[in-house]
């Protein structure tokens, strides 16, 4: 049995083509849920799906809702309400191609030791898609560098490090008693949830694949935070590098990286960095790269917040990403579908 988990918010437009989307499959999903309360338009929408749609195109949806705001409490709802053995996620601003949960359903069939497949996101922006065939996804270097690539991966599948929310799916045997990370801050999308979650399912001994050819359409929608792509944001920056820096450490700590590797990785954070979270020499050459001050900004904040999630772990160094602990809300069942309506 597989479900289907979509995080949404004040979408619409986005949440009804993902739904086209799934009901276009060549297997259909089981369950399709999709999560947010107090969201009057989502609930409208669905409320024409419920009305038009029959078992032919999405079979299984049902309303489950959630209090709290951010993608996190949507997803650990979305999991705890699932009945499947696969758990799929994706974003409402994606729409997923037709053999997505057929190529899904055949890796885990063929592979037992996988706990979760994801695959490429082509990027919709500015009117065209985003192009690129990187051979390096999804990993995470010995000295702390996080690579990313996902939306222009190419090759043969592969095992990887980590898998990208917009694009992945999960093992229902892999992630029991797994959640994604309530520490992690922010109200809305709390960067590096996946990169937690994935990391979590990569302790507990499972394979992660990333296949090229297991895609999704994403088209980057506003989000309904103050963590808007393309604009720069103090305070959701400092969130989203005080996440990436809390999940590293933890997970550097979690498989016992020996303390004179955690330096290094320290040293490469401080003095090297990423674009995204850059250290001292990186903020340089961004700086000499016509950043200027922006740049010196960027990595100030970042090394605060380094600062400040390596204290929180210091304090608590025991937590550890929280277990299977889901409210159980009321559940609205319509017919045989499954919508849980993320905050």
């Amino acid at each position: 049995m597989i479900s289907v988990i979509i995080p949404s918010y004040r979408r619409c437009e986005d949440l009804d083509r993902c739904l086209r989307a799934l009901a276009r499959q060549q297997r259909l999903a089981d369950e399709v849920v999709v999560a947010r309360a107090d969201d009057a338009p989502t609930l409208a929408l669905l409320s024409r799906w419920l009305c038009t749609a029959s078992p032919d195109t999405l079979p299984g949806l049902r309303l489950v809702t959630v209090d709290e705001p951010g993608q996190v409490a949507a997803n650990n709802r979305g999991f705890g309400a699932a009945r499947g053995d696969i758990l799929c996620v994706t974003d409402d601003d994606a729409a997923p191609h037709p053999d997505w949960l057929a190529r899904i359903g055949g890796h885990f069939a063929r592979d037992a030791g996988l706990g979760g497949v994801g695959g490429r996101d082509h990027v919709h922006e500015g009117g065209r898609v985003l192009q690129g065939a990187a051979r390096c996804v999804g990993e995470v270097r010995w000295y702390g560098r996080v690579i990313g690539n996902h939306h222009i991966g190419a090759g043969a599948p592969r095992d990887v490090d980590v898998l990208k929310g917009v694009n992945m799916a999960w093992r229902r045997s892999a992630v029991t008693g797994l959640r994604f990370d309530t520490r992690l801050r922010g109200a809305g999308a709390q960067v590096s949830n996946d990169l937690a979650f994935s990391l979590a399912v990569r302790r507990a001994g499972w394979r992660l694949l990333y296949d090229p050819k297991l895609c999704v359409d994403h088209f980057p929608a506003p989000r309904a935070d103050a963590d808007q792509r393309g604009v720069f944001h103090a305070e959701s920056y400092y969130n989203a590098s005080y996440n990436f820096y809390l999940v590293l450490d933890q997970h550097l700590h979690a498989t016992g990286a020996p303390a004179a590797r955690r330096a290094l990785v320290g040293a490469y954070q401080v003095l090297v960095g990423s674009r995204d979270n850059p250290g001292w020499l990186r903020a340089f050459a961004l700086c000499m790269g016509g950043e200027g001050g922006r740049a010196w900004r960027r990595m100030s904040l970042a090394q605060r917040a380094r600062a400040d999630a390596l204290h929180a772990l210091r304090q608590a160094p025991h937590v550890v990403s929280p277990t299977l602990a889901v409210s159980e809300r009321a559940e609205t069942d319509v017919r045989r579908q499954t919508c849980v309506r993320v905050p």
